[in-house]
């Protein structure tokens, strides 16, 4: 008896220790605010090496936190009169709503009445902001000239929660530097082009073969993830004596990633869920994230091009402004760009980010690559990694006189952290040859026109996920106790 007790003490206690460190806003995939994908700690950067000084700044960062679009809060405006009609149901049905949390017995949407959404919250503006600051506090020396606009160079999307992080990003990152107030701010232009044109930052809105790639398999993807929410559904309905559906899952789910992200509110509908069934459904966001934006299939990155070429060709300019020793002020020192995750993640697959070296070779040829594992297995990609809130890379160009070899080399900071590049043998600084080279040139074999133009004669191409794998995944043993699958896609 003695060791049965100590037996349960020992599970229950585990229990508790796994709801207690069990961090939920650091797993709502894409929807993670970007403090909470760093874990709460302040960037790791490493200096340069010494005799290097950096010469030039390439940003490509994701508009901050935001709010729920219009589509979405008719979702949750509707979710709201469900649950109230669940609840009915229940009651005059005679089921006991003592499991029931009270809070969701009288929830109603902290987004009801809205008509418009999407738009940058203070919260956004403040990842933002304090991202300016940093960079300047990073970076000095490249940020020591007086402003121009031809200096530091600022593009954003035609979208408003774009235009409006380049706004607070930049009010960060030349605070201080005008006479606009007590707190000292100038002004600052921010350039975007048309969203009919923008093969730069919105080269997913440009590319008619992936609309008619996306268009045809988002049913796929949908049906990929109804098992996780089948299991879930199942779980939840027997846990509160309600009889939900998987379309309340999902919802339930969003408002759960909602309420994290947006209201910091995570004990109602992230309370519903035990730890492993979050870590499920991040894992269904991060496949679909995976299969229609990322390394899924090759047109995801490849049609993002035009933004890698424009990035390539702005670090040449300013290695041929150092060689003429033309005097500050006179050429660019960045070119900062704020856009979406649409445009974030497929930049960050055009560097071969988030692989391990094996899978940088099969983009650089066009195969193939594995869907990240089921829960419980370990992955790299992960939503809230690869393109939070506010999430970015910077690519930085470093002047080196001192290496007889190169003297420019490369460092890719993804969200302020230096990070590997299995292109250049897994080191976060890479000279500009063999970035060029190894990285860049592979892709640049591409033309955007040619690549996205949709030829009617053709079917739309399957995603260059392993098939067999997607079926076994779907059509293989079940089990049927309460527990979700452990069967691994």
């Amino acid at each position: 008896m003695a060791g049965f007790l100590l037996l349960f003490l020992f599970l229950f206690t585990n229990s508790v220790a796994e709801e207690v460190s069990f961090g939920i806003k650091q797993h709502l995939s894409t929807v993670t605010r970007y403090g909470a994908s760093k874990g709460g700690h302040d960037s790791n950067y490493a200096s340069a090496p010494d005799g290097c000084v950096p010469i030039h700044l390439n940003l490509v960062a994701r508009h901050g936190t935001r709010a729920p679009t219009k589509k979405r809060i008719r979702e949750l405006n509707s979710l709201e009169s469900q649950l109230e009609m669940l609840i009915r149901e229940a009651v005059e049905n005679g089921l006991s709503l003592h499991k029931l949390p009270s809070w969701l017995k009288l929830w109603k949407s902290p987004w009801r009445g809205k008509v418009k959404g999407g738009e940058l919250i203070p919260k956004g503006e403040e990842e933002l902001y304090d991202l300016g600051i940093r960079t300047r506090k990073m970076f000095p020396d490249l940020f020591s000239d007086d402003y121009h606009p031809e200096v530091y160079t600022i593009k954003a999307t035609q979208v408003p929660r774009a235009s409006a992080s380049a706004v607070a990003y930049g009010m960060g990152l030349f605070s201080g530097r005008g006479s606009l107030g007590s707190d000292h701010h100038r002004a600052f232009s921010v350039i975007s082009e048309s969203r009919a044109s923008d093969t730069m930052l919105r080269f997913f809105d440009c590319c008619q073969r992936y609309e008619d790639y996306r268009k045809y398999q988002e049913p796929a993807v949908d049906k990929l993830k109804e098992p996780v929410l089948d299991d879930i559904t199942k779980l939840l309905s027997e846990r509160y004596s309600l009889n939900f559906t998987r379309q309340h899952i999902s919802s339930l789910w969003f408002l759960c990633k909602q309420e994290a992200s947006l209201l910091d509110i995570t004990d109602q509908a992230c309370g519903l869920f035990s730890p492993s069934e979050v870590a499920l459904l991040e894992w269904t966001d991060d496949v679909e994230v995976f299969i229609l934006k990322g390394y899924g299939n090759s047109l995801n990155y490849k049609m993002g091009v035009p933004l890698l070429a424009d990035i390539v060709q702005s670090m040449e300019q300013a290695i041929k402004a150092k060689e003429e020793k033309q005097i500050p002020g006179s050429y660019e020192k960045a070119r900062l760009r704020f856009a979406h995750a649409e445009t974030v993640l497929p930049f960050t697959c055009l560097l071969g980010l988030f692989l391990e070296g094996p899978d940088f070779r099969k983009i650089q040829t066009e195969q193939p690559l594995e869907l990240p594992p089921r829960p419980p297995a370990t992955r790299i990609w992960k939503g809230s990694a690869v393109a939070p809130f506010a999430g970015n890379n910077m690519l930085v160009l470093y002047n080196c006189p001192a290496n007889s070899s190169d003297q420019y080399f490369v460092r890719v900071l993804h969200n302020e952290e230096p990070i590997a590049m299995p292109g250049c043998d897994g080191s976060d600084f890479c000279s500009f040859k063999d970035f060029k080279e190894k990285i860049v040139a592979p892709h640049l074999k591409h033309d955007f026109n040619t690549l996205c133009t949709a030829n009617l004669e053709e079917p739309v191409s399957e995603p260059e996920t392993s098939k067999f794998s997607l079926f076994r995944w779907l059509f293989g043993p079940r089990n049927d106790d309460k527990q979700p699958r452990k069967v691994e896609l």
